[in-house]
């Protein structure tokens, strides 16, 4: 196994997350660690409900391997202090929609140079709790740099912190979070990008259907609960006619 060199602040975010977690009392499951490749470069996909997804996966991984994801996350994350720093530092890669190509060019390098990539490759917080329509970033990292792409379902840790939650505080300690990590999929050179980030979405949603179906509370009449399971999060067909009303140029696959 490599070895890799040691990431005191890395280190120390990630003891941060423990300290948070363990003051939130969160019930941790996690199922398919051993689909966290020990060496070499994968993209991590993940889920995308809520605002915690990316410090459980990295506590998940780290527990698993003591490896580190470098993420991609929005240009406006890397700026200001502390959070800025923290992202720097963590090697995190920013991204700029206006010119996106220094990003997705900085993430393969880092792919080829043996690193963990981590994409949300819905782009946005889901606020239906379903696996929204894709965009084909995390593919084509994956066929571009000839890496595996590693799928990830997050479920529970949106009820702690997500885009309009309702919980109270009380509610958010205690929360059980579960984990689920797919097998490694390899995309061909010559794989359709759409065919295969329409697979993956697949996986995507059964994981977390698979998830939902072992969770320990009733999510029925919930606002944290998708609607065709019986909660009262927004259907599927209303948020996408809001995104449609509300998108950017930029924004279009």
């Amino acid at each position: 196994m490599r070895r890799y060199r040691n990431e005191p602040i890395y280190t120390g975010a990630i003891g941060i997350g423990r300290l948070l977690f363990g003051t939130l009392r969160v019930k941790l499951r996690v199922a398919g660690r051993e689909n966290l490749p020990v060496d070499g470069g994968a993209v991590i996909a993940v889920t995308h409900f809520g605002y915690l997804e990316f410090a459980i996966v990295e506590w998940v991984t780290w527990l698993a391997n003591r490896r580190r994801i470098r993420f991609m996350a929005k240009k406006g994350a890397f700026k200001g202090w502390p959070l800025g720093a923290l992202m720097r530092n963590m090697k995190h890669i920013p991204v700029d929609r206006s010119a996106g190509s220094h990003a997705y060019d900085a993430a393969v390098t880092a792919l080829r140079d043996g690193e963990l990539v981590g994409v949300f490759p819905e782009g946005t917080v889901s606020r239906s709790f379903e696996v929204q329509r894709l965009k084909a970033g995390a593919v084509r990292l994956a066929q571009a740099a000839g890496v595996p792409l590693i799928p990830v379902a997050v479920w529970g840790a949106h009820r702690i912190l997500a885009n309009g939650a309702k919980s109270k505080a009380r509610d958010r300690v205690g929360v059980p979070v579960y984990v689920k990590i797919g097998s490694p999929v390899d995309v061909a050179a010559d794989a359709d990008i759409h065919d295969a980030s329409d697979a993956l979405r697949a996986t995507l949603q059964q994981l977390t259907d698979e998830l939902q179906d072992i969770y320990p509370v009733d999510g029925a009449g919930k606002w944290w609960q998708p609607v065709r399971r019986g909660g009262t999060a927004p259907s599927v067909a209303e948020v996408a006619s809001e995104q449609r009303g509300s998108r950017r140029p930029e924004d279009a696959e």
